[in-house]
């Protein structure tokens, strides 16, 4: 019974979504957990390859883990209000995002997602299709910058190794970042959890585990490069 009104509340949120350009992906690249709690009805049912479930329907339910008692106490997220998400000249933002991302990501899909969209993320294990593995330095820390301002807004990995790094973003599906790697000057993450950048570009969502604070981030929004 109760797995049931999952997946009925699931097929609600997806349809009120009301944009067939956005659409759930299977969730092989899930943990196992959310797995189990989504029929597997619900997930082999995708409209397209370019868009995945919701991450906030995932955190709508409680499907990224439990918090831990030190994330309660944390003095982050550091908490934006709705008005950065105000509409502007071009969606959430001012402008499109930058015409040669790196690492290879797809232009159409991050303009889609950074700046009109609230919802939806690239799909899971996107970024593993990139040129990010092949030509990331992994002997230092990287900045990664906003696709549409080029801002600075994650700098990893920080407290432990890239293979660390590169090992929990594969077992969520997309880039996952902690609270020391965030640039706070220019991220806020609202209520609801999604993470945003001060200027209104869509990042992911912030999906507590047992570890703390875990930013789900498309590869795709933090894709730019720092303007001169």
């Amino acid at each position: 019974m109760f797995k049931m009104s999952i997946v009925r509340a699931v097929a609600l949120v997806m349809m009120a979504g009301g944009a067939t350009a956005f659409c759930p992906a299977p969730l092989a690249k899930f943990t196992q957990s959310v797995s189990q709690r989504i029929s597997q009805a619900t997930a082999a049912r995708p409209l397209g390859p370019q868009f995945s479930l919701p991450l906030r329907t995932v955190a709508l339910f409680g499907l990224g883990g439990e918090a831990s008692a030190s994330t309660e106490k944390s003095q982050y997220p550091i908490v934006g209000g709705e008005e950065i998400m105000s509409q502007k000249a071009h969606g959430t933002s001012e402008k499109p995002v930058q015409e040669n991302l790196k690492w290879n990501c797809d232009i159409k899909v991050a303009d889609k997602i950074c700046n009109f969209n609230r919802h939806y993320a690239e799909f899971a294990g996107y970024w593993e299709t990139t040129d990010f593995l092949n030509t990331v330095d992994k002997t230092k820390e990287t900045t990664y910058y906003d696709s549409v301002t080029g801002k600075p807004l994650f700098i990893a990995p920080r407290g432990r190794s890239f293979e660390d790094f590169v090992r929990e973003s594969k077992s969520h599906g997309w880039p996952s970042f902690r609270d020391e790697e965030v640039v706070w000057e220019n991220v806020r993450c609202l209520k609801d959890g999604e993470a945003v950048s001060v200027d209104g570009t869509h990042l992911g969502h912030n999906l507590p585990d047992r570890s703390g604070n875990r930013y789900c981030i498309n590869l795709v929004s933090v894709a730019g490069s720092p303007e001169k």
